[in-house]
């Protein structure tokens, strides 16, 4: 099963980092959130990507291109240029890099990538959320719902603690709950091939043009994530991230997943 990756957004909200790179290269512990995001879908065997490029793509291209000969060691003899890796650094993957363009809409972008989609069912996400979702228990769940698309469902973090009172007294202070109000579409989502026929150009959104009219069709599912879920809008939210690495707290690479040992080393 293919996954297709959204990554051709502005990131207008993030531009202290996007003003000179896209969203999905701001690296988290040292690697683009996209990293983490496939390397997500890649510990439960999917890793067959096809990645919609819009803003800077160019970026995205380099890291790929360069990614086997910039990960682990090597040695290079300037004699005769060859190089020698020290071990096998690189992911097993096939990342089919898309250019979409930069103004497309999310619609527009998962049809410009049909070609790569329209065989079978296949994945979708946002190049900016990160969650420690059951990608297997997402699919079986929807095989047994039977809908054209399965979202799933997420209530995100809140952003503010809370006041306990007695009276008009304050009693003392709630951390930040888990989860704020309602659930939300946090993106990995499964598709039928038939959705991209619903698609009718670039301006074309996948959420208001595509979703709306599979939930008013009744054949839009919702499989409810009561784990972790992150977006990365703004850089209080990368901070978050980069907290979350920096002391273990990185729940959506699960070394029980297909870590390597350097990997574990990094989270840990």
């Amino acid at each position: 099963m293919r996954v297709a990756i959204l990554a051709g957004g502005l990131g207008t909200r993030l531009a202290e980092e996007t003003d000179t790179r896209p969203k999905p290269m701001v690296e988290i512990g040292g690697r683009p959130i996209l990293w983490h995001i496939l390397k997500r879908y890649a510990q439960f065997g999917l890793n067959d990507f096809a990645v919609a490029l819009g803003y800077k793509g160019e970026f995205v291209k380099r890291f790929f291109t360069d990614y086997a000969g910039l990960v682990g060691g090597l040695s290079v003899n300037l004699a005769s240029g060859r190089v020698h890796h020290h071990e096998k650094a690189h992911e097993d993957w096939q990342v089919h890099l898309v250019e979409t363009g930069d103004m497309t809409n999310t619609g527009g972008r998962v049809r410009r990538l049909s070609p790569w989609l329209k065989d079978g069912t296949f994945q979708l996400t946002y190049g900016d959320g990160l969650a420690d979702i059951d990608i297997d228990a997402l699919v079986r769940f929807h095989r047994r719902m039977g809908r054209a698309v399965t979202l799933t469902a997420v209530r995100p973090p809140a952003r503010f603690g809370g006041i306990l009172f007695d009276g008009d007294t304050v009693r003392g202070f709630t951390e930040k709950p888990q989860a704020g109000e309602g659930w939300i579409n946090g993106g990995f989502m499964v598709c039928e091939p038939d959705v991209l026929e619903m698609i009718d150009g670039d301006g074309c959104s996948f959420e208001r043009d595509v979703l709306e009219r599979l939930a008013a069709e009744g054949r839009l599912a919702a499989y409810r994530h009561h784990g972790f879920w992150q977006c990365m809008d703004t850089l209080r939210d990368k901070r978050q991230l980069e907290e979350l690495w920096a002391t273990g707290g990185a729940v959506w690479l699960d070394p029980a997943h297909g870590l390597r040992p350097s990997e574990r080393r990094m989270i840990a």
